[in-house]
């Protein structure tokens, strides 16, 4: 079978972009580790698919799949890459759809200058819509207090027991599921070390994304995620929308802020409760190719 596929990317989180409108495809996860990886497939962090959607309100179906096989519910850099496709393709003329995820629907709109802005839903606190286990957070109640770090959040913010000490995160939901900290330099975060223990901490059930961030001013970030099943990216989109509200929520952030990734700036917006998080910033197409599944798949 032969597989036609464009590669993009947002900010250096790059994409595979795959069209199942017509036919469903056949993949595995094997199938799906193989194509994601850099050194025998095309390489990506994640393969996008584009499909029907189920309700004739919406216009796409949208579903993410990571690099190690797994299928999440959300994927901001993914979204934005996925309008463009769209559009460049030819398979919708409208500027603003609406598009189906297991997350629930997200509203993109194409702007005039090329980039992508996305209405993303308002964020979950609800623990059981993280979903979140609160009674596994705290593990490290046999700690010394010189152990614990001092938190640097609100007391209504969980604990969360992380290798041999007990930090402050804001927890909470962008259709996926976020924990994020502060660090003082988000480039000496240990982000290699703590990311998978966060990920698969027992106060997660389906697992979670890690975020490390700095607070350089109420209108600047600096961010670094691990995401589930794909490790350290340049960029995470929704990584950025849960760190703002997380910011903002905690007193610390205004209600437009800059987030700046490896990959390059992303402009977030939330005015509190009850209101949606917007997102704005880049997608590119790369190139795209054909290809052969190895007779082994």
């Amino acid at each position: 079978m032969t597989l036609q596929f464009t590669k993009m990317q947002g900010l250096g989180n790059d994409f595979l972009v795959l069209e199942a409108l017509h036919q469903p495809l056949p993949l595995t996860a094997q199938r799906i580790r193989w194509l994601c990886d850099r050194h025998f497939g095309v390489g990506c962090d994640q393969i996008l698919i584009v499909e029907r959607a189920r309700d004739p309100e919406n216009d796409f179906r949208y579903r993410i799949l990571n690099a190690d096989g797994s299928e999440v519910e959300n994927c901001g850099n993914g979204a934005r890459c996925f309008v463009r496709f769209v559009h460049d393709r030819g398979l919708t003329h409208k500027r603003t759809i609406r598009i189906e995820t297991l997350g629930g629907v997200i509203i993109p709109q194409l702007l005039e200058d090329g980039r992508v802005c996305v209405n993303m839903g308002q964020p979950i606190f609800e623990p059981t819509q993280i979903p979140f286990l609160p009674h596994h957070a705290l593990r490290g109640e046999s700690l010394s207090p010189a152990e614990k770090t001092e938190p640097a959040w609100p007391r209504d913010y969980p604990l969360l027991a992380v290798g041999a000490t007990v930090r402050q995160f804001g927890i909470l939901s962008m259709g996926n599921p976020h924990a994020v900290q502060i660090v003082p330099q988000v480039e000496l975060a240990p982000v290699a070390l703590e990311g998978p223990l966060i990920e698969h901490h027992p106060a997660f059930p389906n697992r979670v994304n890690a975020g490390f961030m700095q607070i350089v001013d109420r209108h600047h970030i600096r961010l670094r995620v691990f995401e589930r099943g794909a490790g350290e990216t340049l960029a995470c989109g929704t990584g950025a929308c849960a760190a703002v509200v997380a910011g903002i929520q905690a007193g610390l952030l205004a209600a437009q802020v800059q987030v700046q990734t490896h990959g390059g700036t992303l402009a977030i917006g939330w005015e509190g409760m009850g209101t949606p998080v917007w997102m704005t910033g880049e997608a590119t197409s790369v190139f795209s190719g054909q290809l052969e599944w190895p007779p082994t798949l």
